[in-house]
């Protein structure tokens, strides 16, 4: 007769089996390891075990200069929290439009950055693929506007070997192809508030779109990045008044 504690039930073969998918599609640091990125609650829970996937790469899609720099902001936040113990970043581009000192405002020592410019897309790509293989950065950025599936899937790959995060800025226009990324977002600008009607600029604000997640629940949220955190903007419904009804 069997052994009763060493029976799976169903619920704990399910949950084995959701496990090793995940680390199938590349979620090994998010299984293994404690939140590093501090995001809000609403938005960890949309990734799989509620942890934003580490070693994994993360796309983002831009249209225009003005969401490019939201979307640069927005990943300054991130990379803060990722460099904050493991070192140095490298941001790899045909033309570097972030202004380093500005990235002090993320908590980011600008020194901090390796800043690699090349012309093609081709030599963005390799230079791309061979970072994400060093293990000792603690995240790569880089800067494109095609991105092939076999492309996105040698850079995963490298991830998953190192478990180096990546983010691809990707300047585009109309349909977007697949890719292997384990996520997509949507990043644009929202208006700063400023408290007590004091003069001057706010805490950056975004409105943050995740299109789509592997093994996870898309989603909506207006983020600010103060006092070096995100903080969740939660959205107040608006309130109808209705004239009073008359009697008599």
């Amino acid at each position: 007769m069997a052994d009763l504690a060493t029976i799976e039930t169903k619920s704990d073969i399910i949950t084995r089996l959701k496990k090793e998918i995940l680390l199938l599609n590349g979620f090994k640091k998010a299984l293994n390891n404690v939140d590093k990125v501090g995001l809000p609650l609403p938005v960890k829970n949309a990734f799989p075990e509620g942890q934003f996937p580490l070693g994994a790469i993360h796309e983002f899609l831009i249209e225009g200069s003005e969401e490019a720099a939201a979307t640069a902001g927005f990943v300054s936040g991130i990379r803060e929290s990722l460099m904050r113990n493991s070192g140095a970043a490298i941001w790899i581009s045909a033309c570097r439009n972030i202004f380093p000192p500005a990235l002090s405002s993320f908590g980011i020592i600008p020194e901090k950055i390796i800043f690699i410019d090349l012309k093609k897309e081709k030599e963005i790509l390799w230079a791309m693929e061979e970072a994400l293989k060093c293990t000792s950065v603690a995240a790569v950025v880089g800067e494109l506007h095609e991105l092939s599936f076999p492309a996105s899937r040698r850079l995963q790959l490298a991830v998953e070997q190192s478990s180096v995060t990546g983010f691809i800025l990707r300047q585009t226009k109309g349909n977007i192809n697949t890719t292997a990324c384990v996520s997509r977002w949507k990043i644009t600008s929202s208006p700063s508030v400023l408290e007590d009607e004091m003069p001057g600029v706010g805490f950056p604000r975004w409105n943050v779109e995740l299109l789509k997640v592997r093994n996870g629940k898309p989603g909506k949220w207006e983020l600010e990045f103060a006092n070096g955190r995100f903080r969740n903007i939660p959205k107040i419904a608006a309130i109808i008044h209705q004239p009073a009804k008359k009697t008599g």
